[in-house]
């Protein structure tokens, strides 16, 4: 059933409805007893979003802007789409959002043009807390005459803004940066990252892949310039999408045929991309709105109102599972990498990098699987942050990753198995 569909017993509770949320997701009742603890690496769908997807491929599987009415309802999804994920990051308007395959392919997209004109201003920012992709893509443009800078992060794992100031200058073309880590889960403050930049003059690039299913995506107040996102972790098929001021898209050098017009979307949807996911990241924007409905007034119609409220209310209750989660770990002396302080855990999501001394992270994910319960292991797609933690590309770390259809009780049992692993395992 949809979110739309369901009761509104729970309206103007200030309760969390887990369990009424669970029952939406079809994987999570298949699965029984078997607990998603690694949502980082793809949480799962709503039946509403189950249902977009395969209407689409039933009603309209064909290629957009022909004059049929199958081609004609590919049209009107695309656009339907594009005013919910304009909706979703709070675009100034819709032709700034555009679609594609993933989020790696849309930096690797960016970072082309932006080699294309990097003339007197050369300097890239990077940091070394990013996912790899929003790393390596820039270090690429070092063939281009890109001089790559580092902003480092800190002990406390967070990168702290007063260390991005003295590296911006006249000379600073772009700063990359995630929102939010997707191995330790620390949120980086990038409002004040895109004052920084552009008081001197450069851009700001952000990675919102990892924080898009924990928080209110707000490329108006951040002040970005461009902005990332996939689907996979946002309740949605595996696809992407890239938000960027529009201007500055017109800007950028892209490639495309000759017939296609030289502005956004245009410009940068060049191919086809699966049409069908994209209806899937419509609906999942519009589950979404769905729970925040739940916690407006009656009569409320605004759609960024509500997403406005749903990420508000999934921030408080994952706030809760960061708690009993990070807790836990501390009862099994785990080492946690990042925000681990009770008084600072608002500055961070529930995804939660750690290692038990004396014990693999590959033998507690394995055995946790056998069990039941999904996490991951590794090295997390970040070999930077890896050796900043003084960790191996070859063992990493343990990884999980909660969102908000996971509950309390899953942390108690996940502890239970943890404990059981260490008492039979530790060296």
């Amino acid at each position: 059933m949809s979110v739309q569909a369901s009761p509104r017993s729970m309206a103007g509770h200030n309760s969390f409805p887990v369990d009424e949320i669970r029952e939406m997701f079809p994987a999570i009742r298949k699965a029984g007893d078997f607990i998603f603890l690694e949502n980082a690496g793809g949480a799962q769908v709503p039946q509403m979003v189950v249902d977009a997807v395969t209407n689409h491929l039933i009603d309209s599987n064909v290629q957009r802007m022909a004059k049929y009415e199958h081609s004609e309802r590919v049209d009107a999804n695309l656009v339907a789409a594009r005013e919910s994920v304009a909706i979703l990051v709070n675009a100034y308007r819709p032709e700034e959002i555009s679609f594609g395959l993933n989020a790696t392919s849309f930096i690797r997209l960016v970072s082309l043009g932006i080699a294309k004109m990097l003339k007197e201003r050369s300097e890239i920012v990077v940091t070394d807390m990013d996912h790899d992709a929003n790393i390596a893509t820039w270090l690429a443009l070092e063939a281009d005459g890109a001089k790559i800078v580092w902003w480092r992060m800190r002990e406390d794992g967070t990168l702290h803004t007063e260390d991005l100031v003295p590296l911006v200058n006249e000379r600073t073309r772009l700063v990359a940066c995630t929102v939010t880590a997707h191995s330790i889960g620390t949120i980086v403050d990038v409002a004040a990252v895109g004052k920084i930049a552009h008081a001197a003059g450069a851009e700001v690039f952000l990675d919102s892949v990892h924080f898009g299913p924990h928080g209110l995506i707000d490329v108006q107040a951040w002040d970005c310039d461009y902005l990332v996102c996939s689907g996979y972790k946002n309740f949605s098929p595996h696809m992407g999408f890239l938000w960027g001021r529009f201007d500055a898209l017109c800007r950028l050098p892209t490639f495309k045929e000759d017939f296609i017009p030289d502005v956004p979307p245009y410009k940068i949807e060049v191919g086809t991309f699966p049409y069908e996911n994209v209806a899937g990241m419509d609906a999942a924007v519009r589950y979404l709105e769905g729970i925040g409905r739940r916690f407006l007034p009656e009569g409320t119609h605004s759609r960024r109102a509500a997403l406005t409220a749903a990420m508000g209310a999934i921030r408080e209750y994952e706030l809760s599972l960061s708690r009993e989660m990070i807790a836990a770990l501390k009862r099994q002396g785990a080492v946690i990498y990042g925000i681990s302080d009770e008084e600072r855990l608002k500055g961070r999501v529930p995804t939660i990098c750690f290692n038990i001394p004396g014990v693999s992270p590959q033998l507690i994910s394995a055995e946790m699987g056998k069990i039941g319960i999904g996490i991951r292991d590794g090295h997390m797609f970040a070999p930077r942050l890896m050796k900043r933690l003084g960790l191996s590309m070859e063992t990493g770390a343990v990884r999980v990753s909660l969102v908000h259809y996971n509950k309390l009780e899953e942390i108690a049992r996940f502890e239970k198995a943890l404990a059981e692993i260490i008492s039979g395992h530790r060296k």
